[in-house]
C-alpha cells in the first residue's frame, strides 16, 4: 500500500523494477564520469531529470508533456557535458508520451525528441544536423516509432475494455429479455386462472352455509379449473425448455443491432422440418455462433442462411470480420460441435484472415430424427 502512494499502482507490475534499474544505472553513469561540470551541477541536472521522470510517472496532461521536454533537455545537457549515451534513456520519456491523453501531446513530445538529438549534435560536434550521421540516428527513430507503439497498444486496451462492458451489458439483457418473458406468460396465463380460484374459492365460501348444493358445484368448477393451472404450469415449464428458432433470430437482430452490425436473413421459406428439441439446439448453436461474432469478429455485418438439403435443414452464419475464429481458444465452437453431434448433424467452419467467418450448420429433419429414435 505505501508504495502505490508514490508510483502508480497500475504500473507497479510491468514496471517499477524496470525504472528502479534504469535510474541507479543513470546515476551511477553520471556520478562516477569525469565530464567538464562540477558535481553540484550534475546534482543539479539529475534532480531536475528525475522531477521530470516522476511527474512523466503520474499525468497524462500537459504536465507529462512540460515534464518530458524537461527531461529531454537535461539529459541532452548530461549527454554533452558528463557522459554520453545518456540519450538512450529517452526511451523512457518516449514511453510515457505514448500514454498521453491526447494525440497532440503525444505528437509535440515527438518533436522534443528530434530537438533532443539536434541539441546534443549542436553542442556535442557544432553542428545541428551531425546526428543523422552518427548511430544516434536509428536510436532517435527508435524513440520516435515507441510513442506510436505504446499509443497503439493503450487504445487497444482501452477498446477491449470497452467491448467487455458492452458484451456484459448484452449478456445482461438477454438475461432481462427471459426473465421478462417469463412474468408476461405467468401473468398473461397463470395468473388469469389463479384469480379466477380465488373468486370461486370466496363465493364457495359464502355459500357454504346458504346453499351447500350450490358450493358444492362451485368447488367442482374449482378443482376444475385447479387441475388446468396445472396443465398451464407444465405448458409453462415445457415452452422454457424449448427455443424457438424464429424467435432466437429475432433476438439476434436486436442484440446485433445494439451492436452495431447489421443483420441479414436469407430464407427459401419452408417451414422449419424439426422436432422440438433438434429446433431448440439449432436455436442455442445459432444463438452461441452470434455471440462470437459480437465478441470476437469485429465485423460490420452478419448473415445467417436458412435453407433445405435432402435429410438436412442447412443453418450458416457468416459475417464480414477478421475470421480470426479458431477453435479450442475458449469461443464455444466444441460446444457447437457436441450438440450437432448429438443431434447427429454436423459443423463446418471456414476462416480466412481480413475475409470474415462462415459456420455451416446441418441439422437431420424430423422423419430422420425419429428413424434414429427408433
Amino acid at each position: 500500500m505505501m508504495l502505490q502512494k508514490w508510483y502508480p499502482a497500475d504500473q507497479i507490475e510491468k514496471y517499477f523494477l524496470i525504472d528502479v534499474f534504469a535510474v541507479m544505472i543513470l546515476i551511477y553513469q553520471v556520478f562516477i564520469a569525469h565530464g567538464t561540470v562540477n558535481l553540484v551541477l550534475k546534482l543539479v541536472l539529475t534532480l531536475l531529470l528525475l522531477t521530470a521522470h516522476y511527474v512523466g510517472l503520474w499525468w497524462r496532461d500537459w504536465r507529462l508533456l512540460a515534464a518530458s521536454l524537461l527531461g529531454m533537455l537535461m539529459l541532452a545537457a548530461l549527454s554533452t557535458y558528463v557522459v554520453s549515451g545518456i540519450l538512450m534513456y529517452g526511451f523512457i520519456f518516449a514511453d510515457f508520451l505514448g500514454r498521453a491523453n491526447k494525440k497532440a501531446t503525444m505528437i509535440t513530445g515527438m518533436a522534443g525528441i528530434v530537438a533532443m538529438f539536434i541539441l546534443y549534435g549542436w553542442l556535442d560536434q557544432g553542428n545541428p544536423f551531425a546526428i543523422f550521421s552518427t548511430f544516434y540516428f536509428p536510436i532517435m527513430v527508435a524513440q520516435l516509432a515507441a510513442p506510436i507503439v505504446v499509443y497503439t497498444r493503450e487504445r487497444a486496451n482501452i477498446l477491449k475494455e470497452k467491448l467487455d462492458i458492452a458484451n456484459a451489458q448484452l449478456e445482461r439483457y438477454i438475461q432481462e429479455e427471459e426473465r421478462n418473458r417469463i412474468a408476461r406468460d405467468l401473468h398473461d396465463t397463470l395468473g388469469q386462472t389463479l384469480t379466477m380460484i380465488k373468486l370461486k374459492s370466496e363465493l364457495t365460501l359464502r355459500l357454504v352455509e346458504k346453499n351447500p348444493e350450490k358450493a358444492k358445484h362451485e368447488l367442482h368448477d374449482i378443482l376444475h379449473t385447479s387441475r388446468y393451472a396445472l396443465k398451464q404450469v407444465r405448458e409453462l415449464v415445457t415452452d422454457m425448455k424449448f427455443v424457438s428458432l424464429e424467435k432466437e433470430m429475432q433476438l439476434s437482430r436486436d442484440i446485433l443491432q445494439k451492436a452495431g452490425i447489421e443483420f441479414i436473413v436469407k430464407d427459401d421459406g419452408a417451414m422449419i422440418p424439426l422436432s422440438n428439441a433438434a429446433e431448440t439446439v439449432a436455436a442455442l448453436t445459432v444463438r452461441e455462433a452470434i455471440t462470437n461474432v459480437i465478441k470476437h469478429s469485429e465485423a460490420s455485418q452478419c448473415t445467417i442462411t436458412l435453407h433445405t438439403e435432402p435429410e438436412y435443414y442447412c443453418i450458416q452464419v457468416s459475417d464480414n470480420g477478421n475470421g480470426n475464429l479458431r477453435e479450442g481458444e475458449g469461443n464455444g465452437l466444441q460446444s457447437m460441435r457436441e450438440r450437432m453431434d448429438m443431434m447427429q448433424g454436423d459443423m463446418h467452419i471456414t476462416a480466412s484472415p481480413g475475409s470474415g467467418t462462415k459456420i455451416t450448420f446441418r441439422v437431420p429433419m424430423t422423419n430422420r430424427q425419429e428413424v434414429a429414435a427408433r
